[in-house]
């Protein structure tokens, strides 16, 4: 069942998160040991992509025991009300009144960062600006003509590009050196949060969808040390063992 998923998500994902843009991605690594970044990512998710996009193959309690997030705080502040602590974390959007909003239905996020890369999501949830032309007013570099609405506006701020829709970043004059292209802020519509603030948040986001994507990898990481650690202690035995056999045939 897993294995189909993954090949539906990744089918599905090729024309939802599909990018035709030629920006370029910066680099994001996670930290899935970083508790405090995860719990922060949690909390963003939960309050500003969790009314479209659900993480259905994910468990309320499963996140809430590998993130040290007590369950009287994750039914209080990250679960809908009524909902039970073993529940999937499934949301209330109908997937026929979702396309008839956006033109399509917001995927399920629980495997974006494996079928996307983390970068990519890094890069995508900087990268609005605003475009009049485009139903919810925004465009996206990483994803040019993208139907998802600025979720995060109120904490970045609006941005404006200096150079087109379809420029690549880095752009710069021959002469001076100066970058002719890129992404500005837009003093009319100011953020709550200062860019090192807001990147820090989408670190934190990102940072979670890739926990989410992956729960098991440290628990993975750490039982792969024991298992090298007894074939180093099994290979010395088994060669002082032969030693000691091809003693007598000698």
């Amino acid at each position: 069942m897993k294995l189909l998923y993954s090949f539906i998500l990744v089918f599905f994902s090729g024309s939802v998160f599909a990018s035709t843009g030629s920006w370029p991605l910066d680099r994001m690594e996670p930290n899935l040991s970083d508790k405090p970044s995860l719990q922060r990512g949690a909390r963003t998710f939960v309050n500003y992509c969790f009314g479209c996009h659900a993480t259905a193959f994910q468990r309320y309690e499963r996140v809430a025991d590998d993130l040290d997030i007590p369950h009287e705080l994750m039914q209080a502040n990250l679960m809908p009300s009524g909902g039970k602590i073993g529940d999937l974390m499934k949301n209330g959007m109908l997937a026929d009144e979702a396309k008839a909003w956006f033109g399509t239905a917001p995927p399920d996020l629980t495997l974006v960062a494996r079928v996307r890369g983390t970068d990519w999501l890094y890069t995508y949830l900087r990268t609005f600006y605003l475009d009049p032309k485009r139903p919810w007013g925004v465009n996206n570099k990483v994803f040019p003509d993208v139907a998802m609405p600025h979720v995060l506006l109120e904490l970045q701020g609006a941005q404006i590009d200096t150079c087109g829709p379809h420029a690549e970043q880095g752009q710069r004059d021959k002469l001076t050196g100066e970058s002719l292209c890129g992404l500005q802020p837009d003093p009319s519509i100011e953020g709550t949060m200062t860019p090192e603030e807001y990147d820090q948040t989408i670190y934190d986001l990102v940072n979670f969808l890739a926990y989410s994507a992956d729960p098991v990898k440290l628990e993975r990481q750490r039982i792969g040390f024991y298992v090298l650690l007894f074939l180093s202690v099994f290979f010395v035995l088994t060669y002082l063992l032969k030693k000691e056999y091809w003693k007598a045939v000698h």
